[in-house]
């Protein structure tokens, strides 16, 4: 009996200092799911002041550029390069619902602006050159959007011009046995290959057309970047951009004046020999002298 009674005491102390070396060796009681309570707890408090603070960087962000000028308009590098990176991001209103809202408010420009970069996300130059134009005719005075319009139309032009040189280029395969055909009373007598006269022709009618389209894109342009440097008279860049414009377009009073301006508001740039050297081959040359 006497030895029961002792085993049993010692079961129990072992029983009471076990659990006392097991918090010592291990610290704080673990929770029952794995990990710290307190921790985890932590994690979360966290994770809740966060979303307001996310809120508060996206707001300085979006200020900061806009002050600076970074990052604005559409497909900026900047834009790209934190697209996969803000939570905030959007590609911005599309084609159809920037439709909507034109239909319901035609006099807001704001539609019409976002109906223009809706379409130049969808690179269609001659739907964002269509809404442009219906924007100024609200917004006159936004020398920016005439100048972004003239870009358009310019981009325009360009793209005519590439297809006037593949068309041109049809043209002159419609009709391969045309150069050697012979002339004067003998290929009066031969007459004519009827099939590479009609193909020639039909060539000629899209080089006609495409050549107009050059043309009016190229006019077109010129108008818009001249009503952006008369609104924004200081600023260099417009008028150097109007004489490029206006040079191309073959408008040489146009681009000499335009250059002109430029030199007054920049005469110590370092393009400034070679533009006086263009104004100078753009003018016309003056008259004789006539003889007393």
């Amino acid at each position: 009996m006497a030895r029961a009674a002792v085993k049993a005491k010692q079961q129990a102390k072992k029983a009471t200092v076990q659990p006392q070396r097991a918090r010592q060796r291990g610290g704080r009681r673990k929770h029952a799911a794995g990990g710290n309570p307190n921790q985890q707890l932590f994690f979360i408090k966290m994770r809740r002041s966060a979303k307001p603070v996310y809120l508060i960087l996206a707001v300085l962000f979006a200020a900061t550029f806009a002050f600076l000028g970074v990052g604005s308009g559409s497909n900026s590098g900047l834009d790209q390069l934190f697209q996969g990176l803000n939570p905030f991001h959007h590609s911005g209103t599309s084609v159809s619902s920037a439709q909507k809202y034109v239909a319901k408010h035609p006099n807001d420009p704001k539609g019409f602006r976002d109906l223009a970069t809706a379409y130049e996300g969808k690179n269609d130059t001659a739907g964002a050159i269509s809404a442009l134009q219906q924007y100024t005719t609200i917004k006159r005075k936004d020398a920016k959007a005439w100048t972004e319009l003239g870009n358009l139309q310019l981009q325009q032009a360009q793209t005519y011009q590439t297809q006037y040189a593949n068309a041109y280029e049809v043209r002159q395969l419609s009709a391969p046995s045309q150069p050697f055909l012979p002339t004067g009373k003998l290929g009066t007598a031969l007459g004519t290959n009827q099939i590479e006269q009609t193909a020639a022709s039909n060539a000629n009618s899209q080089l006609q057309t495409l050549q107009q389209q050059i043309q009016l894109g190229l006019s077109n342009a010129v108008s818009s970047y001249q009503r952006a440097a008369n609104l924004r008279p200081g600023d260099s860049n417009n008028w150097f951009t109007l004489a490029q414009a206006a040079q191309q377009s073959g408008d040489t009073k146009t681009a000499i004046k335009a250059y002109k301006k430029y030199l007054a508001l920049n005469p110590d740039s370092t393009s400034a020999a070679q533009i006086k050297a263009l104004i100078k081959e753009l003018s016309p040359a003056p008259p004789p002298n006539k003889k007393k």
